[in-house]
């Protein structure tokens, strides 16, 4: 219907063009000519003042078939242009039927869509007037008062992204967006096809042009399109949702849902009612629906508006977090996925993020607690500073004890990759950095002290973020470049300083300076270098032995022994030169920490090109087998850091690589020696002293010869320094005038000693017991005066508790406390116990021991002193009997000195229910060493067993930990010699115990004992064994009297029970025994005759009681003595007193108490001579009897990795029966 005439102005201007553009003959240069003339008179015609009656013919005309269908871009170009400027004139009103208008429209998108490209294209100016001029004049409204507008809109949406996607000017996009806008604001009913279109582009990627194009157009129509969106998500949801099983279906439903993300991300105004409907998704009973609703919202709560959305949704906020507890744990998992952003971006909502996590963490599924640790391993450093709490990362770390590996993995690389970018503001002292992240390398490395598979992830995760090797990626690639060994050693000494006790042992357990030289790692090397691929010459058997015997020993240290055992194999089968080479690079502890950096990356390269598959497992025999926390390196920087006064870590370290890797200082003895000449500086000396000690005795090359620094040293070992005194007196020893130099530190010392003030007098004793052990000719010199001293004027002499003092309750004294005098005499007792083993391998062996034997027994049976009537001080008696039964322990090194201690031993042996803590612990510490290097006999490994009743939880673990360890690690055949056979010695032992009666309540806590045992011992394949030692014990008799012979009958007769229970319980098959064994002759005799030994065997010697409650505990298939114990309320820190005595409410068949635990020297301390609890155990074993690994003896560092380990432990106050031996194991201690 043509438009009506407006009124206008009075003064209208006139179209002056009046040709005509159809008709035929009309060329198309001079139609396009007269087009381009319209066009220009049209444009400037304004239409106000326009007489549109002037425009009847041009507009009748341009809508003719021969305009709108002609071949020429051109003509149709500027016809366009010519319409939309007629249809601005005209505007409101349009001068053309529906038809028309329809077909105008479709040209001017035709052409749009076809003509538009670029500013170079031909006609760009006339398609960029068309445009504007629908985006100006508005005039594509009236696409929607056409009949079949909906069609019409739909082409137009589609033709204008499809044009938009050419990247056009961003002018012609904001025409094109206010088109689209106008269209959707005057339609009345959206097409379903249009806002699939605009749906579709936020599928695409938000770089492009119609991404922006659909952004723009939402949000300025987002009041219109709520409920077209709204429709159009439920339609789909609808649509997909009856299929269930269709895993299509689910794809649709969860494109739409990435829709929604995508809108809330740039459109949220447009989902005003679409999240509610997602609240009703995560209500559904369909797992698959709850599942996409929990992401996509997850997703959208951790953008950057999430905040926004969390304030306007408040209830479906709720509601999903209640999928915290949603069923299926698949859901569970999408909801914690999600937590990075709301820790990054909900800090408002910080308190109830932190609760879904800490409830998360113990989430039934491995997998949810595995992905809430890793969500904070994602973060940043000033997030988890600011918006992590402590607690929440401690808990955290308690996941790196789970059970699964999955989760102790992501627990600690997460607590590590945090503690990695932490660190530079660690090392910059910032105390919020400190307080936050500094505790977590201790954390780690207490893991790593717990269980197998815990120790594996943790020391992964230590290499690679506690203690990384520095530059790794650059050395690889570079010959010459710069690591920064002083930053290295500088990161550990600044983590250890953040560590307790148990963490600095674990840090260095884990560096690899203790242990047996050469190592596994390096016996490995040379086997695999024998093997030669298989290729070998001379003695095929032994080589191939020998390399399986050490992958044994290697593999048993990893989580997949079997898989391990494999992979070295395979390396030895490879038979690589150049990578045995390397190897031997990386374990040569003269190598410096850049060639360690160097090979070990070359060397992990090769691995990965040539055996991809033994990657992993070499990774982790690199890392052990290398010194990369400390080496050689580590040396100068370490040395300048004992001069500080923050030098205690230093210390450490320095005096662990003197007593177990000396070899590190052969590059640095000059450095060493200029040390001890600064005398001013006490704690540099007497680490120099220690080290060049060490590595004098460790390699005759390095002695100290020059005149001047002897003199030096001379001085020192006269001097009232205890500590350094004794490290002298070894620098003495080890040098190529050492007998005259000795002699005279002897005499002069001799002639001192009685006038010796108290100070003086210990570092003389110190350094006497160096020479009684290394220089014996020097020492015997004047061993008539010094030993009559030593013995008469020092040990001999009583030592009664101060009046004075006010603690004297108190049993135990640390080491800082410990008076010069007890000093003194703790010293005493070391050059006794060197003296002889000095002359452990000559003649008079035993007649310079037989004393001293005596003298020690006598201590132990004294309670520490030399008279049941004495009344020394508590705490003096204490440490003089730890030190007692310390020396027994490596006299006992000695075949004849064992023999003769034997008879001895049970009261040696019960030196680990001593009433003091202290006593116990110290001297379980230096018995595991010494059993782990097979330096003891068998019967020694008995006493770990007498720990059952210990009330200190770690005293226990301690010794489960040692057994359960040297077990594991050694042949079927040596765990019959070291572990099973002496089982009958067990018995023999309790049936002396002390503690012993035949009396119920007693046999059943005998019964524990054995139960015990067999807890750590007994298993299917020696069960047969054990039962058979047990019944043996009844055809023989005790060696002492008939009385011991009763308790050994008995206790024969409870362990068949207990073993027959246990068998049962564990469906166990206990046959007779067919070998052949042979009983102790040392502590048991034969019967006189065979009516003895019947009479013997029909005896019934347990009471009935006790046979009636075997019976019982038989019948219910439980083993006895394992029930689980009652929970132990948390000790309170309580000093050394001891607290007052308490009735007890049973009895225990065990001496010792609970008491006050107090600080614990380092095992590095412990072994320096002037120190009241020490030893030195490894100088000892060092002289006496070196072992190396072989296929008897096992990795001798292997027991030290078991003393580390220590379970969680539950501490409480447990009561003791007087022990019928000594009433000192009676007191509460």
């Amino acid at each position: 219907m043509v438009a009506q005439t407006r009124a206008g102005n009075s003064a209208p201007k006139r179209l002056a063009f009046n040709e005509k553009i159809v008709g035929k003959g009309l060329a198309t240069d001079a139609l396009l000519k007269k087009l381009k003339a319209l066009h220009t008179e049209l444009a400037e015609l304004d239409q106000e003042l326009v007489d549109v009656n002037s425009l009847s013919a041009v507009r009748t005309q341009l809508v003719n078939t021969s305009i709108l269908l002609h071949k020429d871009r051109g003509v149709k170009a500027y016809a366009a242009c010519c319409l939309a400027d007629i249809l601005r004139l005209y505007a409101p009103d349009a001068p053309y039927t529906h038809t028309e208008l329809r077909d105008i429209f479709q040209f001017f998108f035709r052409q749009l869509s076809t003509g538009l490209r670029g500013a170079e294209a031909s006609y760009y100016n006339e398609y960029f007037h068309l445009l504007e001029s629908l985006s100006t004049v508005k005039s594509v409204v009236l696409v929607c008062d056409l009949p079949h507008a909906e069609e019409l809109m739909v082409d137009i949406f589609r033709d204008f992204f499809g044009l938009v996607r050419r990247d056009l000017a961003k002018k012609i996009e904001i025409f094109i967006a206010d088109i689209l806008v106008a269209l959707i604001d005057e339609c009345q009913a959206l097409p379903s096809e249009v806002l699939e279109t605009i749906m579709a582009q936020f599928m695409a990627n938000d770089a492009q042009p119609a991404y922006r194009l659909a952004v723009q157009v939402c949000n300025a129509t987002a009041d219109k399109l709520q409920r077209h969106v709204c429709q159009y998500f439920t339609d789909i949801i609808v649509a997909h949702s009856h299929e269930s099983d269709s895993e299509s279906n689910f794809e649709e439903i969860r494109k739409a849902h990435e829709l929604v993300k995508q809108l809330s991300r740039s459109c949220p105004s447009l989902l005003h009612s679409v999240i509610p409907q997602l609240e009703e998704e995560l209500r559904v009973e369909e797992v698959q629906v709850r599942l996409i609703a929990t992401q996509a919202l997850g997703e959208m709560f951790s953008e950057k508006g999430g905040a926004e959305l969390v304030k306007k949704y408040p209830t479906t906020w709720n509601v999903w977090l209640m999928r915290k507890n949603d069923k299926t744990a698949a859901v569970r998992l999408k909801l914690v996925e999600s937590a990075k952003g709301l820790l990054v971006n909900l800090h408002d909502h910080r308190e109830t993020v932190d609760e879904l996590m800490r409830l998360k963490l113990l989430d039934p599924d491995e997998k949810v607690r595995a992905a809430v640790c890793k969500v904070y391993s994602q973060l940043d450093y000033e997030t988890v500073l600011h918006y992590v709490s402590e607690d929440q990362l401690r808990s955290i770390a308690g996941r790196g004890m789970d059970k699964k590996n999955s989760v102790r993995v992501e627990a600690l690389n997460s607590l590590g990759k945090l503690y990695s970018i932490a660190y530079p503001e660690i090392e910059n002292n910032d105390s919020a950095a400190i307080r936050h992240f500094s505790w977590i390398p201790n954390e780690i490395l207490h893991i790593s002290n717990s269980t197998q598979e815990a120790r594996l992830t943790a020391e992964q995760v230590i290499a690679d973020f506690v203690f990384p090797l520095p530059s790794s990626s650059s050395a690889s690639t570079s010959k010459n470049v710069d690591i920064n060994e002083v930053a290295w050693t500088d990161r550990l000494l600044n983590t250890m300083g953040y560590l307790d006790d148990r963490g600095v042992n674990a840090v260095l357990l884990l560096s690899g300076i203790k242990g047996s030289r050469p190592s596994p790692y390096e016996l490995y090397l040379q086997s695999c270098v024998q093997h030669n691929g298989g290729v070998i010459d001379e003695d095929e058997d032994t080589v191939k032995q020998r390399l399986n015997n050490v992958i044994r020993h290697i593999s048993r240290q990893f989580g997949d022994p079997q898989k391990a055992a494999e992979d070295l194999h395979a390396f030895a089968r490879a038979n690589e030169n150049r990578s045995y080479k390397l190897l031997k690079t990386c374990l040569d502890t003269q190598t410096d920490l850049k060639g360690l950096v160097k090979a070990s990356n070359e060397f992990l390269r090769r691995i990965e090109s040539s055996s991809e598959s033994i990657l992993g497992t070499m990774t982790v025999f690199l890392r052990r087998a290398t010194l990369r926390i400390v080496n050689q390196s580590s040396i100068p920087t370490l040395i300048k850091r004992v001069q500080r006064a923050d030098s205690k870590h230093a210390q450490t370290l320095l005096t662990y690589i003197s007593k177990h890797c000396p070899a590190l200082y052969k590059p640095h003895t000059s450095e060493l020696t200029k040390a001890i000449a600064d005398e001013k500086n006490v704690r540099l000396v007497e680490v120099g002293m220690q080290a060049l000690a060490a590595v004098s005795q460790s390699d005759e090359a390095l002695a100290v010869n020059d005149k001047r620094t002897l003199e030096r040293v001379m001085r020192y070992v006269l001097g009232s320094n205890a500590r350094v005194a004794k490290f002298a007196a070894r620098i003495l020893v080890a040098s190529k005038e050492h007998d005259d130099l000795c002699a005279e530190a002897v005499e002069s010392i001799a002639r001192k000693l009685s006038t010796a003030e108290p100070d003086l007098l210990v570092a003389h004793t110190a350094v006497l017991a160096q020479f009684a052990r290394l220089a014996p000719d020097a020492f015997e010199r004047k061993s008539d005066v010094l030993m009559a001293f030593l013995v008469k004027k020092l040990l001999m002499v009583p030592s009664p508790a101060d009046p004075d003092e006010m603690d004297s309750d108190a049993d135990w004294v640390e080491d800082d406390d410990v008076q010069p005098r007890l000093r003194a005499r703790i010293l005493a007792l070391k050059v006794c116990r060197n003296r002889c083993l000095a002359h452990a391998s000559t003649d008079t062996a035993l007649e310079v021991a037989t004393p001293v034997l005596k003298m020690l027994s006598t201590l132990l049976d004294h309670a520490g002193s030399y008279s049941a009537d004495a009344t020394d001080d508590p705490k003096v008696k204490s440490r003089m009997r730890l030190q007692a039964a310390i020396s027994l322990l490596h006299l006992s090194v000695v075949d004849k000195f064992a023999t003769a201690i034997n008879t001895n031993f049970i009261s040696l042996a019960i030196t680990v229910q001593d009433p003091c803590y202290n006593v116990r612990m110290e001297f379980l510490m230096k018995l595991f060493p010494l059993l782990t290097a097979r330096k003891l006999p068998p019967r020694y490994n008995l006493i770990p067993f007498l720990t059952v009743h210990d009330p200190e939880a770690d005293v226990k673990n301690r010794a489960i930990s040692y057994v359960t360890h040297a077990s594991r690690n050694i042949s079927a055949t040596a765990k019959v010699d070291w572990f099973e056979i002496i089982f009958i010695r067990l018995l023999h032992l309790l049936a002396h115990h002390p503690d012993f009666s035949t009396a119920h309540e007693n046999l059943q806590e005998m019964a524990k004992y054995i139960d015990f045992y067999l807890d750590l011992i007994a298993s299917s394949d020696n069960v047969s064994l054990l039962y058979h030692l047990a019944m043996k014990a009844k055809t023989v008799r005790d060696g002492q009297s008939h009385t011991y012979s009763e308790n050994l009958y008995a206790m024969s007769e409870l362990t068949q029970e207990l073993i027959k229970a246990r068998a049962q319980a564990r469906s166990w098959s206990l046959q007779s025994y067919p070998g052949k064994v042979k009983l102790p002759s040392d502590i048991l005799r034969a019967l006189p005759n065979p009516e003895a030994a019947t009479k013997i065997l029909k005896t019934v010697y347990l009471p009935e009681e006790t046979s009636a409650w075997l019976s019982e505990s038989s019948k219910t298939q439980k083993p006895v003595g394992t029930s689980k114990e009652k929970r132990r309320e948390p000790r309170e820190p309580k000093d050394s007193k001891s607290p007052p005595k308490r009735k007890a409410s049973r009895h225990r068949a065990n001496g010792s108490t609970k008491r006050a635990k107090t600080a614990r020297w380092h095992s590095d301390q412990s072994e320096s001579e002037e120190e009241p609890s020490s030893d030195d155990s490894e100088q000892d074993d060092r002289e006496d009897t070196p072992t190396k690994l072989s296929s008897k003896h096992g990795d001798g560092s292997s027991g030290q990795e078991s003393d580390e380990e220590e379970a969680n432990e539950t501490k409480g106050e447990q009561n003791r029966k007087p022990s019928r031996k000594a009433g000192t194991r009676a007191k509460v201690c």
